[in-house]
């Protein structure tokens, strides 16, 4: 079986190793998850399955997705999630992924949305540095110089400036699992993950681990 899964972010302890070393884990919870969807090459191009995570009301759910849940005859979830793969001969639809999918030692790479932090200046947005903080410098926290003036009149594209910042689908690759818990289908992740607590997250095999 592939090793795919939605999981809900918790949020972050530590434990300790054999050794008696402090490890910073993120706990997330792991599924339970149903296979909705399976495309194909020979139907779609290429080879993925959608699973379906969390209990949703029926009469909080449209009816596009209505009709694609009773297309494969099960209950509606509330989130839906698409994962690409090479194999997927041994999956059908309805089959149930849990935590134990997956192992101690695990690389995996695991996907969210990161916090959003709304309308953010160029010192916290990009990290520059600010003016003097004197009364007669005038210069503060601005994003600096424009560029060139009649030549050519304009502000080149790529040039950082204030704006939105936050809520970007963020990768991180090769964590750890350092403990699957199946009773409360929980998995331990070493290190931080993208999103606040509550977060949705897609977790896979690491596609740099050997």
């Amino acid at each position: 079986m592939n090793k795919t899964i939605i999981g809900r972010k918790i949020g972050m302890t530590q434990i300790f190793d054999e050794q008696g070393m402090v490890i910073p884990v993120t706990v997330i919870e792991a599924g339970p998850c149903t296979v909705t969807q399976i495309k194909t090459v020979e139907t779609d191009g290429y080879n993925s399955i959608q699973l379906g995570f969390g209990e949703v009301k029926k009469t909080r759910v449209n009816k596009p997705i209505t009709g694609h849940f009773k297309k494969s005859k099960l209950d509606p979830k509330k989130h839906l999630r698409e994962f690409r793969l090479e194999e997927i001969s041994d999956v059908k639809v309805g089959d149930e992924i849990k935590a134990d999918a997956f192992v101690e030692g695990d690389k995996v790479d695991v996907q969210g949305t990161s916090k959003g932090k709304g309308f953010q200046g160029v010192i916290k947005r990009h990290g520059q540095s600010r003016g003097p903080m004197g009364h007669g410098s005038m210069y503060h926290r601005r994003p600096g110089s424009m560029g060139p003036t009649s030549t050519p009149g304009r502000v080149f594209k790529g040039k950082k400036l204030p704006g939105h910042m936050g809520a970007q689908t963020i990768t991180i690759q090769n964590l750890d699992v350092v403990k699957v818990d199946l009773d409360k289908n929980v998995l331990l992740i070493k290190g931080s993950v993208p999103g606040a607590k509550g977060a949705i997250l897609k977790i896979k095999k690491s596609i740099k681990s050997n």
